[in-house]
């Protein structure tokens, strides 16, 4: 019985082009973020997802097709993960919260990160699109959010893009610093000046 549901499961991909996507996507996901871009070959990416090598090419245009596929999907992902958090009492405290959750998310698919910025850096052309279905998608969103308070609605337009300008670049800045911050939070509390210095 076990066997037939394999079978099954098996033929369900088979004939299931978005499962197939979807299969390649993940396989893709887990080896460049453990190989690297360069390192990673599409006949790897089919092998580890159980499909034909052309499916990538047919589905994607190639392995730099697959790679943009799987910005896109982290991309409306992050943004169904900040519709569903709950918006804060305060201007200041959603301003915090959007800097902790674009921290967070950058933590996360840190991995990932590694990927697509090296990527960036050697294909200009590619940091184009990237921000294009990115991080310039985060922004609309943040707007939407802030443009619940008062107090933001009362900014002028320079004001507002300083707010967005400073929300991107916190997250990123404090991210690259994560295992800085990650290893001070469990270090215990010190207290300055040294006692042996006080007066």
């Amino acid at each position: 019985m076990a066997h037939t549901l394999a079978l099954a499961s098996r033929s369900g991909i088979k004939h299931d082009p978005t499962a197939k996507q979807q299969a390649l996507i993940s396989a893709a996901t887990k080896l460049f973020a453990t190989r690297g871009y360069e390192a990673t070959t599409t006949q790897g990416i089919a092998a580890c997802a159980g499909c034909a090598e052309g499916l990538i090419h047919r589905y994607f245009g190639g392995k730099r097709g697959l790679l943009l596929a799987l910005i896109e999907g982290r991309a409306s992902q992050d943004l169904v993960e900040l519709t569903d958090l709950p918006l804060a009492s305060t201007l200041a405290a959603e301003y915090l919260q959007l800097i902790c959750w674009e921290i967070e998310s950058m933590w996360q698919d840190r991995n990932f990160l590694r990927v697509i910025m090296a990527r960036a850096l050697v294909e200009p052309d590619f940091g184009k699109v990237l921000r294009k279905v990115g991080l310039s998608r985060h922004v609309p969103a943040f707007v939407e959010r802030l443009g619940h308070f008062e107090q933001y609605r009362l900014l002028s337009e320079e004001e507002r893009e300083g707010w967005h300008s400073r929300l991107r670049c916190s997250g990123l800045c404090l991210d690259l610093c994560g295992p800085y911050f990650s290893s001070k939070i469990d270090e215990p509390r010190r207290r300055w000046p040294p006692q042996s210095q006080q007066p």
